[in-house]
């Protein structure tokens, strides 16, 4: 029987990529008890990053929709990784914690619209099970220049 959730992503447009490779020493994702966390997810899409570099206003620099977009993927990453731990997707019993780290150009403070772009996601799959506590936070640079990286907690089913 097909996973409700993994049937709502693809109604959005949506389909669960491949676990994304560590690119250190780690795992993607790791349960304890009823939660599953996740490392900091990048924005890979096919093992690529589809931008590098500063989230800001003005030439040469990531804009804050193509972050927001990016942090999407970082999200539907992070399922991947959690799927992989669980098996199933409809195990997750409510989206916990979110934890946004933004490339930030010196000038740009709009790390919580940036975020935005996961937690509306989260939300669209999830429902009312997707509403979580958030932090948003500007960072001078991020493993392989990514513009993104997201944490996630999710609870899980005992």
């Amino acid at each position: 029987m097909a996973s409700v959730i993994e049937e709502r992503l693809h109604e959005l447009g949506y389909s669960i990529p491949e676990v994304a490779a560590p690119v250190a020493a780690y795992v993607p994702a790791l349960r304890d008890g009823n939660y599953v966390s996740t490392s900091g997810q990048l924005p890979f899409v096919n093992g690529e990053l589809p931008l590098t570099g500063k989230v800001g206003h003005g030439e040469g620099l990531v804009s804050a929709e193509q972050a927001e977009e990016l942090a999407r993927l970082c999200a539907l990453n992070a399922l991947a990784a959690v799927r992989g731990v669980l098996g199933s997707l409809d195990k997750i019993t409510q989206v916990v914690k979110v934890t946004a780290f933004v490339a930030s150009d010196p000038s740009f403070t709009g790390q919580p619209a940036v975020a935005n772009g996961a937690s509306m996601f989260l939300g669209r799959v999830f429902g009312d099970l997707g509403i979580h506590v958030r932090s948003a936070v500007g960072v001078a640079v991020l493993p392989l220049d990514a513009p993104v990286e997201i944490e996630f907690t999710f609870r899980v089913e005992g």
